[in-house]
């Protein structure tokens, strides 16, 4: 049985994430200057609770994309949507939208799973 994480442990993973995800895209080359869509990752199993929430996101000013339905590896399915930001590649700035979200979700008591995006040349 795994133990609960609290806010800050979850931070100081996403932290880590961050600046690995960050690291790995520019040593493979993708281009330090150039704008990259993030994309952070949100879900449930409740489609009211994410429909608020992507409400609330939207409000905040995040661009949302539409749900969909995920089936996990144990054949469950999950609710979930991306808050997309178009911004550099820049770490800080990326921890602080990883950050406000992170706080957004456990409001709602919705996953923040995360973030990615794709190389740029």
């Amino acid at each position: 049985m795994s133990e609960e994480l609290t806010f800050e442990d979850l931070l100081a993973e996403f932290a880590e994430e961050t600046a690995d995800i960050v690291e790995a895209i520019l040593e493979d080359g993708s281009n330090p200057d150039a704008i990259y869509m993030i994309e952070h990752h949100l879900s449930c199993d409740n489609f009211d609770v994410l429909e608020k929430a992507a409400v609330a996101c939207f409000k905040k000013g995040y661009e949302v994309t539409d749900p969909e339905e995920l089936e996990l590896e144990d054949g469950s399915i999950i609710l979930s949507f991306d808050v997309v930001v178009e911004m550099n590649l820049d770490e800080e700035a990326i921890y602080e939208d990883v950050e406000r979200l992170l706080t957004l979700a456990q409001s709602f008591g919705i996953d923040y799973d995360g973030w990615g995006t794709y190389p740029e040349e």
